[in-house]
């Protein structure tokens, strides 16, 4: 295998040197790249180009992670990566079907992108962080995409839980990090019109979050909308006739397999009749620790079920359908090209992504809502959710055949007009009467029972706007500060709402904190003085149960815990601020360089704000809004494109598009973006050639 990759490599290489891109990259007012190529290989060596440029740092990390060199950069947080990108063990599906699956067409599109990372690190060699990173080939590229798609789909979950040793079934309640999604069609809006939001809640910062451009090739690619660190086409956005979004699902993706072994011969299971050896894979990588990288060594396992970790004397081994997304990429650049509803469903069934929602609209008014993923055959007798005993066949589901496309939930124009999603199941997108049932899916997708507070606040917000709605209501929707009115549920803690309602005659030290809770009107807005106790005591509920919240994604917490981070927060206030009754933005920052802004939300709230303690006094805005794009498509065709970056077009600190865009994202404004090129207004315009 070894030998095969090195062959392909000078392969790789000897087509780059023989190839030539060219592109035209117009930077607007806000920096944003609008890039221009005869062909599609040629747009995309300018995407990427233009991506280095502005984030080399990123996507070299995203490089280095599925490399398993991240740790030499980013030290035990980038070890953890590594370790994730080891134990998908990608590279053997890489090898074996990087060719069959993926067309030749788009094999020049990975070959360009690879040219753009390796000729931009030649040209600017101060900025590699680690010596033979480069060159990369198509192959790297499709790696990097499968180590994104591990992270996605949460497949490092059950991986978690083995190396804590929390051996036990996956709760079945909500977890609720992700994002919204939003579609409406043309009978539902006042401007009779399609709209499609597209409102992603990714990380703001690192190799997960999100870089804009506008892309176009005379082979009929025109297309506004974000990538991540690595990718050779946009994973999101709007073209002249359709747009599209993604959010996170949670049905079950993976599978533990507690091993049978052998009574007395080391490393072998049982598996039917036969006792097999298991493959020992050994990861060695440095870990930086201050000025010096540490050697790590660690030995993990391969089975018949896949990665296989020893933990407590037992042998477990983790299966997931994300290693096998080899055509995710592919699958995304036809979406791109998509003409219609028709072309865009064929791309959708090549069936490449290996999780995530799907939310469309279109202009001849078609709205669309899929919950996608890879999921296996599996044995519909038993509970997936709960450890299985690894000894047979008959339980060992087959990578490469899933359940069609045509067999997932999906929704298609319902009458009402509407589509929604907050990473909540599949069985609350639309008005009521018009949702799909859980019982017309098999079990074993293993789709979570529990909605998430999002999804309840968007249902109760459509459900108070009867008939048409305007562009304006859409957009106060979209950025909704308020918790949901029946109940109080945040990130991962199950039973907040119990636990914000404190008797104040057991805890008279807390009497004020107390009621400041009862009065608060659960309105997350910057300025709201009673928001920023709840703030402070959730972060220290967070803080405290990161670890169960992660692992086991729900956590309930007991009240002895509750006390003590509600007097940790008032504690914190008292002696910082001098009271625990101030508006939510003064403690609460947008910050990036030499900008700090108020900026409001909470996890959880349909506009959500994550926190991470930023100096002695403040917090900063670490995940929630990170990337909005809006789509509009009038009677007549037209489209409109807003957006907003949570920072700015570059993550280079010299940059004037560093942080040009903080203002706008605190003030929930957007941007208008085209997808004329002659209606761009210049900053600079510039070609990139690749060179023999």
């Amino acid at each position: 295998m070894r030998l095969f990759s090195l062959i392909y490599f000078l392969i790789s290489v000897c087509q780059l040197i023989g190839q030539n891109y060219e592109a035209t990259i117009i930077r607007d007012e806000w920096g944003v790249p609008h890039i221009h190529g005869k062909t599609d290989a040629d747009a995309a060596y300018g995407l990427n180009w233009a991506h280095c440029e502005d984030d080399f740092e990123n996507v070299q990390k995203a490089l280095l992670a599925s490399k398993f060199r991240l740790a030499e950069v980013d030290g035990v947080e980038g070890a953890i990566l590594c370790v994730g990108a080891f134990l998908m063990n990608a590279q053997p599906m890489v090898d074996q079907y990087y060719e069959s699956d993926l067309s030749p067409e788009f094999r020049r599109i990975l070959d360009a992108s690879a040219a753009a990372y390796n000729q931009y690190a030649e040209a600017f060699p101060n900025e590699v962080l680690r010596k033979n990173l480069f060159p990369v080939n198509g192959k790297d590229i499709i790696n990097a995409y499968i180590l994104g798609q591990g992270i996605v789909s949460n497949a490092f979950f059950d991986i978690a839980r083995v190396f804590t040793g929390k051996i036990k079934p996956v709760p079945d309640g909500p977890f609720t990090a992700g994002s919204n999604a939003f579609a409406y069609a043309p009978h539902k809006t006042k401007e009779n019109q399609t709209v499609l939001i597209s409102n992603t809640h990714q990380p703001l910062d690192g190799i997960m979050s999100w870089y804009e451009a506008h892309v176009m090739s005379d082979e009929g690619m025109n297309i506004v909308g974000a990538t991540f660190s690595i990718g050779a086409t946009i994973f999101l956005g709007a073209n002249e006739n359709l747009a599209w979004t993604h959010t996170t699902n949670y049905p079950d993706f993976s599978d533990v397999f507690q091993l049978e072994m052998h009574p007395t011969k080391k490393n072998m299971y049982k598996y039917d009749d036969e006792w097999l050896e298991l493959e020992e894979r050994v990861l060695k990588m440095k870990v930086k620790v201050g000025p010096i990288k540490i050697p790590y060594k660690k030995k993990f396992y391969w089975s018949k079920y896949g990665t296989t970790l020893k933990k407590d004397g037992q042998y477990y081994s983790v299966r997931f359908p994300a290693r096998d997304g080899i055509k995710a990429a592919e699958q995304w650049w036809h979406m791109c090209k998509a003409k219609d509803y028709k072309e865009f469903k064929k791309a959708v069934n090549m069936q490449g992504l290996t999780s995530q929602n799907l939310m469309y609209g279109d202009k001849e008014g078609n709205i669309y809502y899929l919950s996608n993923g890879y999921f296996p055959y599996r044995d519909e007798s038993k509970n997936w959710r709960e450890i299985q005993i690894g000894n047979t066949s008959k339980i060992n589901w087959d990578y490469r055949k899933y359940h069609p496309i045509s067999a997932l939930p999906q929704l298609e124009n319902p009458e009402c007009g509407y589509l929604f999603n907050s990473n909540n199941p599949p069985f609350l997108a639309t008005a009521e009467g018009e949702n799909l049932s859980r019982e017309d899916y098999p079990k074993s997708f293993g789709f979570r029972k529990e909605k998430t507070n999002r999804a309840l606040r968007v249902n109760e917000l459509l459900n108070a706007k009867q008939g048409k709605i305007s562009y304006d209501e859409i957009k106060e929707i979209k950025y909704d500060l308020t918790y949901y009115s029946e109940s109080f549920y945040t990130w991962g803690i199950e039973n907040l709402d119990s636990i914000m309602n404190l008797d104040a005659k057991k805890y008279p030290d807390l009497k004020d904190a107390i009621d400041l809770l009862a009065s608060w009107d659960r309105n997350t807005h910057h300025t709201n003085t009673k928001a920023a106790f709840p703030a402070v005591f959730v972060f220290y509920l967070l803080k405290y149960h990161a670890d169960e919240i992660l692992v086991d994604q729900v956590a309930s917490i007991p009240e002895d815990v509750c006390v003590e981070a509600m007097r940790k927060a008032k504690k914190f206030m008292n002696r910082k601020y001098g009271t625990i009754e101030l508006p939510l933005g003064t403690l609460q920052r947008h910050i990036k360089g030499d900008v700090s802004l108020p900026v409001s939300g909470m996890p959880e709230i349909v506009a959500p704000v994550f926190l991470e303690k930023y100096d002695k006094k403040t917090f900063r805005n670490m995940m929630g809004d990170s990337y909005i794009l809006f789509a509009c498509y009038d009677e007549e065709g037209n489209v409109k494109v807003e957006t907003c970056h949570p920072f700015g077009a570059s993550n280079k600190k010299d940059s004037k598009h560093y942080t040009d865009q903080m203002e706008l994202y605190t003030n929930q404004k957007l941007k208008t973006m085209s997808l004329d090129m002659d209606e761009v207004k210049v900053e600079s315009r510039y070609v990139v050639r690749s060179k023999n």
